[in-house]
């Protein structure tokens, strides 16, 4: 019997080359995103396209749904949808608060949820969530961001546990640094919230640092992260946690060993780093 797949975020980045990885794999293939008119490529691929708005909770119905119907089962979940809010915690306005942690975090479970029904009643599935190497450090100017991969961290830790008894293996994927649109966008919204705050000369240099981290030759494509989240699902016994891309196990060896204030030492050293232009 041939698998079924939901991927969201899959207009671009991470969620576009896991869905391409995933039909070469043999899965049938749902990919979410809201941007429908930029999935025309996978679709041709074979992919069925769901229009899905996280912040939306008739939208995250209507997609399962949607899938439901479609096939009838799911064995993969790979909730990869999500964006970096950046700026000042004192800057940034309390809906967007909300909103970052509606993508990240509430959209997210809201998924779990809804899948979990299906693949209770297969006796098996996989539900991979894409965190971030940010889900174990911290750094400054990305509060509200790096709340919603802390959380996603230990819900999936619970989630882990939880689903076991059914079957159900609940993975998380780290990137590190990945070549996306994940770095223009902070970038802006840094700018565009602590640029003329009292906290500019450091966002700045902050926003600088995040566009060259993000670009320049560190950085991994994305495909990487999609050739991680294959062998992770083909795995008899996958690992709970995998860090992949763009310096990530460094940096998550250096968040579990060094003390906190070293590690407070060392990102703000980075985020230093680079003059603003």
């Amino acid at each position: 019997m041939q698998k079924t797949a939901l991927v969201t975020g899959a207009s671009a980045g991470i969620g576009e080359a896991t869905v391409k990885r995933l039909l070469k794999d043999g899965y049938k293939v749902f990919a979410a995103a809201r941007r429908l008119d930029r999935m025309a490529p996978i679709e041709r691929l074979g992919a069925e396209l769901i229009d899905l708005d996280l912040t939306d909770d008739a939208s995250i119905v209507a997609a399962m749904e949607k899938l439901r119907a479609a096939a009838g089962r799911l064995d993969l979940l790979v909730n990869n949808a999500g964006y970096g809010s950046y700026g000042a915690i004192e800057d940034v306005p309390m809906e967007e608060a909300r909103r970052q942690m509606e993508v990240n975090v509430f959209g997210l479970a809201r998924l779990c949820q809804l899948a979990t029904p299906l693949m209770r009643a297969q006796r098996s599935g996989t539900i991979v969530n894409v965190t971030s190497i940010g889900g174990k450090m911290g750094e400054p100017f990305g509060g509200w961001y790096h709340a919603t991969k802390y959380a996603v961290e230990g819900f999936s830790d619970c989630l882990r546990m939880e689903l076991r008894p059914f079957g159900i293996r609940v993975v998380v994927i780290e990137p590190g640094a990945i070549r996306t649109e994940w770095g223009g966008i902070a970038h802006r919204s840094l700018v565009e919230r602590s640029g003329g705050s009292a906290y500019a000369p450091w966002a700045l240099r902050h926003a600088a640092a995040l566009s060259n981290a993000e670009s320049g030759s560190f950085a991994s494509p994305p495909e990487v992260v999609a050739n991680t989240i294959a062998r992770a699902v083909a795995a008899r016994r996958p690992r709970i946690r995998y860090g992949t891309g763009g310096g990530a196990k460094v940096f998550l060896f250096l968040a579990h060993w060094l003390p906190d204030r070293w590690k407070d030492a060392l990102m703000w050293r980075m985020s230093q780093s680079r003059r603003a232009d």
